[in-house]
């Protein structure tokens, strides 16, 4: 379904109506999240230049639209430029995304780097290809902000990710660790932010289908079978059909962290509890007994 553009003058049939009036409140609500977690991280500066990590899949198209939407309407003037690594994987549709990006105006770059045939050559049989995949893509993104002299880098990481970050760390590799909405990088050259940190993959979804983004799949990666994440996705899912706001909650508990009440002795001195003790003067004892007060047995 393609929503109405303004100017149309077409009679409008009802549940046309309702399908933009839907529409309309989910651009919305998903702009005013976006909105919302670009305020709350500081992520945005006057005067930044915003080098959008552009993919083709839903999660990036729609932060490209929520930031060109928000740069017309923001107090503070910053640049967007689209940037897309071309990792050279077979079928590659190469004339997509300038395609759409010429259309909608956005200046862009298309990073040429063959880190489908290094990825596949150095991942184990059996294993998969996200560890290496991953590492090759951030350091030829990171790598390319600096020449291009972009101060933040946007990744289209959503609210579901962030919580499959953390179950995934959690079951496999034995630490309490998500994706944080804004994060200096290891080499404390980038800064990298998340400005889709409090949307839902729902509605993003919902979005891109609406918008009728040109989706390119990546085959790399959907090629593997037996993915932990993919697991991890349809079990969150689940949840959050089954359970509503069980997501939501959990998404608050990365944000509301008491370190005294869980056991990192890096983030909590708890070998030095007894000297933070209060002591209280105690009562003295009459005949080696404790006075008992206002006892009721029932």
């Amino acid at each position: 379904m393609s929503i109405p553009t303004a100017g149309t003058t077409q009679a409008i049939k009802p549940d046309e109506t309702k399908s933009r009036t839907d529409f309309n409140k989910l651009q919305k609500r998903l702009r005013r999240l976006t909105g919302q977690a670009i305020a709350d991280y500081n992520m945005i500066q006057d005067g930044d230049k915003i080098m959008v990590c552009l993919s083709g899949g839903k999660d990036s198209y729609t932060m490209l639209e929520m930031l060109l939407s928000l740069q017309l309407s923001a107090p503070i003037k910053f640049e967007i430029v689209a940037v897309n690594l071309d990792q050279k994987q077979p079928d590659f549709p190469e004339d997509v995304l300038p395609r759409y990006l010429t259309e909608r105006g956005v200046p862009f770059f298309i990073l040429e780097k063959d880190t489908y045939s290094i990825v596949k050559e150095l991942t184990p049989e059996g294993q998969t290809y996200c560890a290496i995949c991953s590492r090759l893509r951030r350091g030829n993104l990171y790598s390319f902000a600096q020449e291009i002299g972009a101060t933040k880098v946007a990744l289209g990481h959503h609210r579901d990710d962030i919580m499959a970050t953390l179950l995934l760390n959690m079951f496999h590799a034995g630490r309490l660790k998500a994706m944080p909405p804004k994060l200096l990088s290891d080499d404390g050259m980038n800064i990298l932010i998340r400005p889709l940190a409090y949307c839902k993959e729902k509605d993003i979804a919902e979005f891109a289908r609406l918008k009728e983004f040109p989706i390119i799949p990546c085959n790399l990666c959907g090629s593997q079978d037996n993915l932990q994440r993919a697991m991890i996705n349809e079990m969150l899912r689940d949840w959050d059909e089954k359970y509503p706001g069980r997501l939501d909650s959990m998404f608050t508990a990365t944000q509301n962290i008491a370190p005294s009440q869980l056991g990192d002795r890096e983030l909590f001195d708890f070998e030095s509890l007894e000297d933070k003790r209060t002591v209280v003067e105690r009562p003295a004892l009459r005949d080696g007994l404790l006075p008992v007060v206002n006892v009721t047995l029932s």
